[in-house]
């Protein structure tokens, strides 16, 4: 693709390897998609290396294509280059080790949104406000970042990236008031007025009561969640 000389040199000093991949592969073909950054450049979660262009300051755009075997995929392109934002040539930083263990004692080790307990080592560093709306590192305080598991990291990854304040204004005070950001509390989750709850069925007693409603619940012919919602909703009338 045609990229005039000052902006394809700012898009080749770019250093990161997954971001690297992305803006060659763009370069080179126009657009990139989450299957050939799975298939091709084995990468098990493709948003996260779109993301890390983001991170850099270049603008991507998001919009559906055809897989190979024909589901409807994310692809990326490029968006308005005059917007790249050069500061944040770098993308985020490494975090140290103490304050992932700092963390991980602060949350009694537990994931921030599902509460679930993992070892250490499950865990990723999440900024409570996103990097791609702070536009810089914080300085590693606690209350700043938080532990979230893998599966929750990623569920805050897709909803942040389709919230309208992500593509638009990037307004920090939203950010903080929404349940990724606060999960204990919040005033929306990516600008939508509804409210989450996360529950994760740990160990063998948990896992008996997880599969006696789910039972019940197929036997009323009802989806789990609006099931346990049922129960719930009783339970506050008696």
């Amino acid at each position: 693709m045609n990229v005039d000389k000052k902006t394809l040199k700012f898009l080749k000093s770019i250093t990161g390897k997954r971001a690297r991949i992305v803006i060659d592969h763009i370069l080179e073909q126009g657009y990139i998609t989450t299957e050939q950054l799975e298939k091709d450049y084995g990468y098990n979660h493709p948003p996260r290396a779109a993301r890390d262009v983001r991170e850099a300051g270049i603008p991507l755009e998001t919009y559906k294509v055809k897989s190979s075997d024909g589901r409807w995929i994310a692809a990326y392109r490029f968006g308005d280059l005059s917007q790249i934002r050069k500061g944040r040539k770098k993308g985020r930083q490494s975090f140290p080790k103490k304050l992932k263990k700092d963390l991980f004692q602060l949350q009694n080790g537990k994931c921030a949104i599902c509460d679930g307990d993992f070892e250490l080592r499950y865990f990723q560093i999440d900024h409570r406000i996103p990097y791609e709306i702070s536009g810089a590192e914080q300085e590693n305080k606690e209350n700043e970042y938080m532990l979230l598991c893998g599966s929750c990291n990623r569920a805050k990854s897709w909803s942040c990236e389709n919230c309208s304040n992500w593509e638009d204004e990037k307004l920090q005070n939203l950010c903080k008031t929404c349940y990724w950001a606060s999960p204990d509390k919040y005033k929306h989750i990516a600008l939508e007025e509804v409210r989450r709850l996360d529950i994760l069925w740990k160990g063998e007693k948990d896992i008996e009561v997880y599969e006696k409603i789910k039972k019940k619940a197929k036997g009323n012919k009802a989806p789990m969640p609006e099931y346990v919602k049922e129960i719930l909703f009783k339970s506050t009338k008696t």
